[in-house]
């Protein structure tokens, strides 16, 4: 089985988004008693694996999407880690807000997409 370029693009975005995520906010969990500068080490640490599947991402989305689309599917990606990601981890009550996000989304993905 051969996955398009497009397909191989969103994996690797969906793995490099969960690192990003967690570079970005697991330390206000996880290092909020630890100085400031511990918190950027261990998330320039957790980053560079963001980058590792990231950068290889956009240059497989870029053979068959525009710079527009991948961008649009870059936050797609983004809301669908953050939510699950805010309530597991963080612990954050789910809100109605997120739903609507979704659908200002879908909108974006519907206008950067149609031909």
């Amino acid at each position: 089985m051969s996955l398009s370029p497009a397909a191989i693009c969103v994996l690797l975005l969906a793995g490099s988004n969960v690192f990003m995520t967690f570079a970005w906010y697991g330390h206000l969990r996880t290092l909020a008693d630890r100085p400031w500068y511990v918190a950027v080490i261990a998330s320039w640490g957790i980053a560079f694996f963001e980058y590792v599947l990231m950068v290889p991402a956009n240059r497989i989305g870029f053979q068959s999407l525009s710079l527009p689309q991948l961008k649009i599917v870059q936050e797609v990606i983004t809301l669908s880690v953050f939510v699950p990601f805010s309530m597991l981890v963080m612990k954050q009550p789910f809100k109605l807000d997120f739903v609507w996000a979704g659908f200002c989304l879908l909108g974006a993905v519907y206008f950067t997409f149609r031909a």
